[in-house]
């Protein structure tokens, strides 16, 4: 299932990495597109395809594109267990990009509207979400959607 949204929604936010590193939402403007990975701990096919964005996240200039995760099952605050366990996860996916822990900011702006994991925002230069996807890819379809919207994009 993809959308689109009537209403441009520009995205705005304060959170913490997994590694306690503060990320705002200028973090956008570093890149023509940016691709919000919204996944759970619990969640096989959130795990599956992380491998596939960690090496998609490699493959481009972060000036192009980039991607960011958020963990929506463990917020800031939460205890070393959570945290480890998340870390543990990313390295061992590979997905070797910055995951951002679940707070009120992240959770108003965007992930409250979340139904399921993963979901996938993209995000323009300024914050716009552009659209969206819900539940897994694989990293051919993931390309193809990337090498879109960096094509509308550059028009």
């Amino acid at each position: 299932k993809e959308g689109t949204e009537e209403d441009t929604v520009v995205l705005s936010f304060e959170a913490s990495t997994i590694d306690g590193e503060p990320m705002t939402s200028q973090i956008f403007e570093q890149s023509k597109l940016t691709m919000v990975n919204v996944w759970a701990t619990y969640c096989n096919p959130c795990l599956s395809e992380m491998p596939d964005l960690g090496e998609i996240a490699a493959s481009y200039d972060t000036s192009d594109f980039q991607i960011i995760g958020i963990i929506s099952d463990v917020a800031e605050g939460s205890g070393e267990e959570a945290l480890a366990n998340a870390r543990d996860l990313v390295l061992q996916t590979g997905a070797d990009y910055p995951h951002l822990l679940l707070n009120e900011s992240l959770y108003t702006n965007l992930v409250g509207a979340v139904d399921s994991v993963p979901t996938t925002f993209f995000v323009n230069n300024e914050g716009e979400v552009l659209g969206y996807t819900i539940g897994a890819k694989s990293k051919a379809d993931w390309e193809e959607i990337i090498h879109e919207l960096l094509e509308q994009n550059e028009s």
